[in-house]
């Protein structure tokens, strides 16, 4: 099962209103073993042009992934109530991140659905800042 998708991922930092930045953008959605995966190319409108953005959401073990592979390079693990500390490689440098997961839901099956995780991350000792990330996925 291979599906072209069109994915909707909207992010938003919780503690500035108007501070929503939001991709609507096609892709491929497809299920491997237990996981389901969304798989689509940033855009120059990302600011990551030349990168490809992975989401692996595994619903069995209540965790979801964030790929990047390209300009920007990352892995992020999404679990609920447990932490991860990722390096983000950018063209201006590597940064690291360490994530706190608040919230993480997910309804997907072979037809898409929608993932949201609300999360803390703090880049090298500074302040942790909320972020919530929803995601759709709708299987063509």
């Amino acid at each position: 099962m291979k599906k072209t998708a069109l994915i909707s991922v909207s992010s938003k930092q919780s503690k500035k209103e108007n501070d929503t930045i939001e991709v609507v953008t096609p892709g491929s959605f497809y299920k491997k073993e237990n996981c389901y995966y969304v798989v689509y190319n940033e855009t120059e409108i990302s600011g990551m042009e030349g990168t490809t953005t992975t989401f692996k959401i595994n619903s069995q073990d209540n965790k979801f992934s964030l790929i990047r592979i390209g300009t920007t390079s990352t892995k992020m693990e999404f679990q609920k109530s447990t932490g991860d500390i990722s390096l983000y490689n950018t063209p201006y440098g590597t940064l690291e991140l360490k994530i706190d997961t608040k919230e993480l839901n997910m309804d997907i099956n072979d037809n898409g659905g929608n993932v949201f995780v609300s999360y803390d991350m703090s880049v090298a000792g500074q302040k942790p800042q909320n972020t919530s990330l929803k995601i759709n996925i709708k299987a063509q």
